[in-house]
């Protein structure tokens, strides 16, 4: 369990006030202090709704003792260490990375220009110097600490807090030179009662997408929980939980080409009821209003959003979120 400095202050993180506590320093900007070494290592409070949260440091979480729970290893003891200062360059100073992405977020005609995305990627290793969708999409769901897992999160980690950490983790991203945030699309959760307005914040957070009169399309990244794949008419349309009168298109040969390369993650979320299948995919808006799919890759979770790749690990995973303390997994990035 943490400890943590405020100002003049020392407080553990079961202390029923921790929130009054963190709540007054995030108003008076005191950044608090992690106690798990010496005089204590500098992290943040963030604030998700109305609870506030204690968060690591951008690079800082191999500093932690390890028996901290804001201990991260080092990169070069998972996949991110190929990535880091080549496809992944991160700025000490203001913690922003800046990602370098094998896929186009641009199109021109009625497709956009085939690239090495992670559709056409086959091998382990993949390109060092460029993420994929599924890479940047292992990276954003780590950084956004969602491969960290702690037992008295049970029944609290709903999609709401998973979109806050995700939106939060891509604000401290840069894609193509601009913010990671103002092209990432995560739905909200959907309520029926508050169905109007949040057509309206869709609306204008999809406006990027909208095609101009000439000149190249700007494409929007989407991450979502899948729901289902329907066959249309000439196609497929992904239907996204949260969107449910939103759906995103497909033609053909990407359906087929997904169902070839995601194989093993579609036959593990149909295997179990409880895991989450993640999609991340490139869209535009054609002129018409329509959402059309131009890449995509898929990663499945367990029921508390901690990523696996097979039988085994969903049941190591399962094992673990009955543990009094945190575990955290890393999917191999590619």
């Amino acid at each position: 369990m943490r400890r943590f400095r405020l100002g003049d202050r020392f407080i553990e993180e079961t202390e029923q006030d921790l929130q009054d506590a963190l709540a007054n320093a995030y108003r008076h900007r005191i950044r608090p202090l992690c106690l798990c070494k010496g005089t204590g290592l500098a992290m943040y409070i963030a604030q998700v709704g109305d609870q506030y949260i204690v968060k690591r440091m951008p690079l800082s979480g191999s500093e932690h003792d390890t028996v901290c729970p804001s201990y991260d290893p080092p990169s070069e003891l998972s996949g991110l260490g190929v990535l880091m200062g080549s496809a992944i360059q991160v700025d000490p100073e203001s913690g922003l990375s800046a990602l370098k992405v094998g896929f186009s977020l641009t199109k021109v005609g009625a497709r956009a220009t085939p690239v090495a995305g992670a559709m056409s990627e086959e091998s382990v290793a993949g390109d060092t110097k460029k993420l994929s969708l599924r890479s940047l999409l292992h990276y954003l769901w780590h950084q956004a600490e969602l491969t960290a897992w702690m037992s008295r999160w049970a029944g609290k980690r709903h999609w709401w807090i998973v979109r806050w950490h995700l939106m939060e983790a891509a604000r401290q991203m840069t894609v193509k030179g601009g913010a990671l945030d103002h092209v990432l699309y995560v739905p909200e959760p959907f309520r029926l009662s508050d169905k109007a307005a949040i057509e309206q914040r869709r609306a204008a957070a999809l406006a990027l997408a909208q095609p101009p009169k000439i000149g190249a399309r700007k494409l929007m990244i989407l991450v979502g929980e899948v729901k289902d794949f329907v066959a249309t008419r000439i196609g497929y349309r992904l239907i996204v939980k949260h969107m449910p009168d939103f759906p995103f298109l497909l033609d053909e040969g990407l359906y087929r080409r997904l169902q070839e390369r995601f194989d093993n993650e579609l036959a593990l979320w149909g295997a179990d009821e409880t895991s989450h299948l993640i999609a991340i995919a490139t869209f535009g808006l054609t002129p018409a209003g329509l959402a059309v799919v131009e890449d995509m890759a898929l990663m499945v979770v367990a029921e508390n959003w901690v990523p696996y790749e097979s039988a085994y690990e969903k049941k190591l995973v399962d094992a673990l979120a009955k543990v009094g303390r945190e575990q955290e997994l890393f999917p191999q990035t590619r």
